[in-house]
């Protein structure tokens, strides 16, 4: 019998199965509570605010049970959405995107593989930071020699780090104005949310770059068929019916989908 369904098999003892459930249950509201209370937290220490109640043990303060399950199913909800705009997944579906509208293959490419593809890049991208993040924060906050802000402290580290070498400084300066943000030493100065802002602006910027170099051969080969029906006087033929295989033929002769995966990914900084 393989050793997976022997596990499976034997009971489990109450304790062990309390402490991965109580375990499993610590992660998922570290990975809320690190996005949705990094913004929260300079604000509630300077105005002396608790923002949530805590309880001591073993000297380290922990959230208590009812208060992890609260901010638990609240926070749940937005995490999927707060985490995307943390990655670099805006960046890889909207090229992704503007690729298909350049083949003409609305219909030939669903969204639902131009989605996957872009989170399985995403997720390629991303774990360097994902290690960061285990082993400098989740780590030692579960095994008790943290307290959850100081998990959360470290946390915002890595991701900080990672966010502002995408950023470009024009658009972290714009955001800081317009959250009127006094000055800064250096740009890790800045508060967790204006880095956020100034990370998806700059994240839009460079797909929509990234995107119309890609669009530019595509275009090249419409204008090519255009001109040659036009010539021809089959104005009445539609030059997509006829453009799109040759666009679908340059595309694989050029191994479009390893050129254009090579360019998403290098085109991620501090990695």
């Amino acid at each position: 019998m393989p050793s997976y369904l022997h596990w499976a098999s034997e009971p489990q003892p109450l304790h062990r199965m309390e402490h991965r459930m109580h375990g499993a249950l610590r992660a998922l509201v570290f990975l809320a509570l690190a996005i949705g209370l990094w913004s929260l937290l300079p604000h509630a220490e300077a105005a002396n605010i608790p923002l949530l109640e805590s309880q001591q043990r073993q000297g380290v303060t922990e959230l208590s049970v009812k208060t992890e399950v609260l901010v638990l199913m609240t926070l749940l909800g937005l995490l999927p959405m707060m985490a995307l705009m943390m990655t670099t997944f805006t960046r890889f579906i909207i090229v992704l995107a503007l690729l298909r509208s350049a083949l003409g293959l609305q219909q030939g490419l669903p969204t639902r593989v131009l989605t996957g593809v872009a989170l399985i890049l995403t997720l390629l991208v991303m774990r360097p930071v994902g290690e960061r993040l285990w082993t400098e924060a989740f780590l030692p906050y579960e095994q008790d020699k943290i307290s959850l802000i100081d998990a959360l402290r470290r946390a915002e580290k890595p991701m900080s780090d990672f966010l502002l070498a995408q950023t470009h400084e024009a658009a972290l300066k714009q955001v800081s104005a317009l959250a009127k943000e006094g000055p800064v030493a250096q740009p890790q100065d800045h508060a967790f949310t204006v880095k956020v802002a100034a990370f998806v602006l700059s994240e839009l910027k460079t797909a929509f770059m990234i995107g119309c170099v890609l669009f530019i051969p595509f275009l090249v080969i419409d204008l090519v068929v255009s001109s040659v029906l036009m010539a021809m006087g089959m104005m009445m033929l539609s030059p997509l019916v006829i453009s799109l295989p040759f666009k679908i033929l340059l595309f694989v002769l050029v191994d479009g989908w390893s050129l254009t995966v090579n360019t998403l990914v290098t085109s991620v900084q501090g990695l």
